[in-house]
């Protein structure tokens, strides 16, 4: 059998029901923003547009007079710019922690010296990257396009070669004859589309809450504890732990990197809960993906007349739409201050005062949220309420990232890569399995920064491509030829030295330095957990 494929016609009413797309960028983003879009062309209606700050702004608000946009892609200070001043969400594309290793493994082929320029806040992580591994960086800030010019020209006064930035600052690098490196990946940019995909979802139900039958659907939680795919003793554990809390009406906080399946665990405790019933309402919001003015509207709701624009006859917000059922708040951690005292008045009196509204409306809604940041962290700068913190926190649940459950990594690429196959109504080679453990020691080195998300949007890519070439076998080039980060990742950390502590000093001197806080100890090392439990149980047998 073959990956032969079959196109079915796309009906003009499945165009009209997709998710509207655009994605802003004035630079070399433009170019990497197309190469994703063919990915999703299937799952939205997306347009790109060449433009920036004051023109993007005039020219979309322009169209959404006459044109329907569900979602505005931007990065940057182009993103930070259109916030604000246009009536639809904008999703950030942001450079993750491995962009940022992978630029400077490049940037460091080229000099020594090395200036990073990032959008209005400095990275106070890199001061500690670059102390460990011997490198020269030099960091500076930008708003504007005079400020990230101004910030070349004295870093290049100062003997700086290259510049590692957005695309607006590598352009400007360059044009002042530096060399410059690009910022974002191919990952982050897909992370965008898919924070872009479950924003245009929570618009399409907003729009529908009116009709009540048509939107319960989209208001139920679709997956369950058998969605939560893995055989390791990892999982094993999170699963029991899912039907534990799942007996509990307490608010649950559940912390994992991105792409580790936050909202299917949510989704799972929800419907695991034997006080709900199938039908009481599942909600989920993204609170970083929605603008600060919008936020309190969506989840507490408004009365009409509450400010400019709001709806003729006000209208309920997320709290009231979930009353009797579950709100997932995801991405808890970007929620603004002010946003917080609000949500902890809520769920300490149990009802909810619409923006704008004199009469509390009382409400009983199971709360769970979700983060991939340390929040415990941000209560002790200041920038979450302790609080709200403690009062989310009731049960709190850790999700294992890809890596360390190295075990499940080929299992989950082959059930993706087959129900991927199945969309495109393509057949799998009945030699898959075997493919796919020829290809395990590729899968597995990988670290996986966007977890079981990146896999399985790795794995859609590798079916479009198997499905068009019917006699292509699966091996680990042709993986690599699709996927070049599986390779890359290793190249570019292969270009940094390895830190001093680990050539010098075993895994037990520096769990004891950190006081057998694995944690810590593994960041210090740049490894993971299992794998600092493996050196240190090699040790003691040595």
């Amino acid at each position: 059998m073959s990956y032969g494929s079959r196109n079915p016609a796309r009906t003009q009413s499945e165009d009209a029901d997709k998710p509207v797309i655009w994605t802003v960028s004035v630079s070399r983003l433009s170019d990497l923003f197309r190469d994703i879009t063919l990915e999703y062309d299937h799952l939205a209606t997306i347009e790109p547009l060449h433009l920036g700050f004051d023109e993007a702004a005039r020219t979309l608000r322009e169209r959404l007079a006459t044109e329907r946009c569900d979602v505005v892609i931007a990065a940057g200070s182009n993103a930070a710019y259109l916030k604000g001043r246009i009536s639809v969400p904008v999703v950030v594309a942001k450079a993750s922690g491995y962009d940022v290793m992978q630029a400077l493994a490049r940037a460091r082929r080229v000099s020594n010296r090395i200036g990073v320029i990032t959008y209005q806040k400095l990275l106070p992580e890199l001061s500690d990257f670059a102390a460990t591994f011997g490198i020269d960086i030099a960091q500076r800030t930008y708003v504007t396009e005079e400020d990230a010019r101004a910030g070349i020209n004295e870093l290049k006064a100062a003997g700086i070669d290259v510049i590692v930035g957005a695309g607006l600052i590598t352009d400007l690098a360059e044009e002042a004859g530096l060399t410059g490196v690009f910022l974002y990946s191919a990952a982050s940019i897909r992370q965008a589309f898919d924070d872009a995909l479950e924003m245009a979802r929570l618009t399409h139900l907003e729009a529908g809450r009116g009709r009540r039958g048509a939107a319960s659907d989209t208001r139920r939680a679709r997956r369950g504890l058998h969605d939560l795919r893995g055989e390791s003793a990892a999982m094993e554990r999170l699963r029991q732990t899912v039907v534990l809390y799942a007996r509990s009406p307490a608010t649950v906080l559940i912390q994992g990197e991105t792409g580790s399946g936050k909202e299917l665990v949510a989704q799972a405790i929800h419907r695991e809960g034997a006080r709900l019933a199938a039908n009481r309402p599942f909600i989920a919001v993204n609170c970083g993906a929605i603008a600060e003015s919008l936020l309190e509207s969506e989840l507490f709701g408004h009365e009409e007349g509450a400010f400019t624009g709001a709806r003729r006859g006000g209208h309920a917000g997320l709290f009231e739409a979930a009353n009797g059922g579950t709100l997932f708040l995801d991405e808890i951690g970007e929620m603004p201050l002010a946003l917080q005292t609000r949500l902890l008045r809520v769920l300490e009196e149990r009802e909810v005062m619409r923006v704008g509204g004199t009469r509390p409306v009382p409400i009983e809604v199971r709360v769970i949220s979700a983060t991939h940041c340390d929040l415990e962290a941000r209560v002790r700068e200041g920038r979450f309420r302790a609080d709200l913190f403690y009062r989310l926190a009731v049960l709190r649940l850790a999700l294992p990232s890809l890596r360390e459950r190295v075990a499940d990594i080929v299992p989950l690429a082959e059930w993706s890569l087959k129900h991927a196959l199945a969309a495109l109504g393509a057949k799998p080679h009945p030699n898959l399995h075997a493919e796919m453990k020829a290809c395990s020691a590729l899968l597995e080195a990988y670290a996986w920064p966007g977890n079981v998300r990146e896999l399985r949007n790795l794995m859609e890519r590798l079916a479009l491509f198997l499905a068009a070439e019917p006699l292509q076998a699966l091996t680990p080039g042709f993986l690599v030829s699709i996927a070049p980060e599986l390779a890359n990742l290793t190249t570019a950390l292969s270009a940094l030295p390895a830190p001093a502590s680990a050539a010098t000093e075993s895994i037990a001197a520096v769990l004891a330095r950190y006081g057998g806080q694995r944690d810590a100890a593994a960041r210090h090392l740049g490894i993971s957990r299992t794998t600092l439990w493996r050196r240190l149980k090699s040790e003691n047998h040595s």
